[in-house]
């Protein structure tokens, strides 16, 4: 019969087990996305909160559902060694991010009917969860290839998660028309056309995305681009 004493004697303590996790570069990377993530989207969720306690708007609740998935994902996702290095890459993942978050509700009038915005945020927060539960454990916001995925609303477009941001963000910059929020959408999208193109560099150094892209040609928006 083992001694109960003896066996917690010989039992690795934390600071073993702690000091025994490989902290490589790509452990490093992941963990940084992370804690960023984070950060980022528990301010953007603590000040919706405050704007929709002085305005119970579901505008504003379908916003904070569309970006705080982000946050979830990423800290349930699986760690890949195929991430980018690239410092630009990093910039455009974390300005891209970034920018959207710091839109705020204006206290002007709607630009068009509320229901308008409504169903425009809805279509764009459609088309973003269904393309993020195909990705789920594949999601990240840094450029990286974390396997391809061609299901669901990736059949149509390569990108279905910017194009659910640029209709959501439409559909908030009506509802809360401001040159604050303009600017910062203008600029998101900007940023997420570069984004997307440097991602792409990645994935296409993967044979199954170079036959995927050769079959959905558009990127964010059929017919056009």
């Amino acid at each position: 019969m083992n001694d109960p004493v003896q066996s917690e004697r010989t039992e690795p303590g934390l600071f073993a087990r702690l000091s025994s996790i490989r902290f490589d570069k790509w452990t490093v990377l992941d963990l940084i996305e992370r804690i960023f993530v984070t950060i980022l989207f528990a301010h953007f969720a603590g000040k919706m909160f405050v704007a929709y306690r002085a305005e119970a708007n579901i505008g504003i609740l379908l916003l904070v559902i569309s970006e705080v998935l982000v946050m979830l994902l990423v800290l349930t996702r699986g760690k890949t060694n195929n991430i980018s290095v690239n410092p630009t890459d990093w910039i455009l993942a974390f300005a891209g991010t970034t920018a959207p978050l710091l839109a705020v509700p204006s206290l002007q009038n709607p630009a068009v009917p509320a229901q308008l915005c409504i169903g425009l945020m809805l279509m764009g927060l459609c088309l973003q969860v269904s393309a993020k539960i195909i990705l789920w454990s594949s999601f990240g916001i840094v450029a990286a290839n974390r396997g391809v995925k061609i299901h669901g609303p990736y059949r149509f477009i390569r990108h279905p998660i910017y194009a659910g941001y640029v209709i959501t963000h439409i559909g908030f910059l009506l509802g809360f028309p401001s040159l604050r929020n303009a600017v910062l959408y203008l600029a998101a999208l900007a940023i997420q056309v570069a984004r997307l193109k440097r991602e792409e560099r990645i994935l296409m150094l993967d044979p199954i995305y170079q036959a995927y892209s050769s079959s959905v040609r558009y990127r964010l928006l059929p017919g056009l681009f």
